[in-house]
């Protein structure tokens, strides 16, 4: 697979190199030099999931690793269910939530853990590897338990203290052994920019064998890709044929990259819906601004609580940074806190249970959709790691799934780190 530099195309590199040198050396971000589409998508459509997983994978990634070993991954890392739940007659959750930490960030983390272990073991790499991630909530979960008592990797999560639900930090900071996590004084975007600072410091990196667990890391996002060809299966396997219109809801907007990149690759989708919160970066700039980021607002839907998103480098590369081509491709749109609890509620009494992630999502696609259109909304998240947002609408307990009930009890490992780059680099040579 050759991949290109998003800030210079003349930069290239294999997909193994990108795999683990985290940025570009002019500090941009991998990206495929090209996304031809596939020849047989209805073939492909017509095959089970992890088969097409797989499949997927071998034609993406090319030769770099055995087919044997992608097929062998993908039926390991993605085992476990993706409903397309029908909520009326025109709309349907992509429920991504099913996974080991109950949230979609598993399929981009269970991936990337097998691909960098099947990487050491082809280049008989024995040095221990430093998994360093920010998290804005779910990405520390997942991350943490795909390489948790992993052989020869050390995971370090910083994540913004307070910031993040009480659910969200016991899933990686209860872990212990071969998990860290550092509760950062500041936002997410303080915790992506130190995280960022130690992948630029190229001794560091060198030092701990340090790779990004982020959605920087192009593997995070072809691991993406695969479901979005799920949608259309689904859809087509209830008679329905035609090309959807899929909401996606944002905050570093790598989820809603992998969709781009799948429509690239000739998935039939109508548009994708840039769905955010109160953090607008994005819509402020599609709907005619400039490009701007902000400081980032807290919402109830906090793993979108991004103002400076890292993957809108992806995306503007991929429009050549064309606006007009962007809004052919994508509508968008944001909610309120009011109106995520507000559509909290209606989904409740239509029969399904969101959490406030998948809620932003179907308030803007409900806002921007036209009566005919199909449409797709991604439930990224259980509800039950949300308990106070969604009981508070609902006025009902969420039961615990066993993955979380087993966290409750056990103490937080957390280690307090001010936001300091100095003090972080301190901490990982520690």
């Amino acid at each position: 697979m050759d991949v290109i530099s998003s800030r210079n195309p003349a930069q290239h590199a294999t997909f193994r190199h990108a795999l683990t040198a985290n940025l570009t050396p002019d500090g941009g971000l991998w990206i495929p030099a090209r996304l031809a589409p596939f020849a047989d998508i209805d073939g492909l459509l017509a095959l089970p999931f992890a088969d097409r997983c797989a499949a997927i994978l071998q034609r993406v990634i090319g030769d770099e690793f055995a087919p044997a070993d992608l097929d062998a991954l993908a039926h390991d890392a993605f085992d476990f269910p993706l409903p397309l739940t029908p909520i009326d007659r025109q709309t349907w959750a992509l429920e991504l939530f099913h996974g080991p930490t109950l949230a979609f960030k598993d399929f981009g983390a269970r991936l990337l853990a097998r691909l960098l272990a099947l990487h050491d073991r082809d280049a008989t790499v024995a040095t221990p590897r430093m998994i360093l991630t920010a998290t804005s909530g779910d990405t520390g979960a997942a991350v943490a338990h795909a390489f948790w008592h992993q052989p020869g990797a050390r995971v370090v999560v910083l994540y913004p203290r307070g910031r993040v639900s009480a659910m969200q930090e016991r899933q990686f900071a209860a872990l212990g052994d071969n998990v860290l996590a550092l509760a950062v004084e500041g936002s997410f975007d303080d915790c992506q920019a130190l995280a960022k600072a130690c992948f630029t410091d190229a001794a560091l990196s060198a030092e701990l064998r340090l790779t990004s667990a982020n959605s920087i890391n192009l593997a995070r996002i072809l691991a993406q890709v695969v479901y979005y060809f799920e949608i259309v299966a689904g859809l087509r396997a209830h008679g329905i044929d035609q090309a959807p219109l899929i909401a996606v809801p944002s905050g570093n907007f790598g989820n809603l990259c992998a969709g781009l990149y799948a429509q690239q690759r000739g998935l039939p989708v109508r548009q994708f819906i840039a769905a955010t919160n109160d953090n607008r970066t994005v819509p402020n700039f599609l709907s005619g601004g400039a490009y701007l980021t902000q400081p980032s607002v807290a919402t109830l839907s906090n793993a979108m609580d991004v103002g400076a998103p890292s993957n809108w480098e992806r995306i503007s590369a991929l429009f050549g940074g064309d606006r007009a081509r962007m809004l052919a491709a994508m509508r968008f749109g944001s909610a309120t806190d009011a109106e995520t609890r507000a559509e909290i509620a209606r989904l409740w009494q239509l029969g399904w249970l969101a959490d406030p992630h998948a809620a932003v999502a179907s308030a803007v696609l409900q806002r921007v959709r036209q009566p005919h259109e199909v449409g797709v909304f991604l439930a990224t998240a259980h509800p039950a790691k949300f308990p106070d947002a969604v009981e508070q609408v609902t006025g009902n307990s969420v039961a615990l799934p066993p993955a979380l009930a087993r966290l409750v009890d056990l103490p937080l490992q957390s280690e307090p780190l001010a936001n300091d780059v100095a003090a972080l680099k301190r901490r990982l040579r520690a």
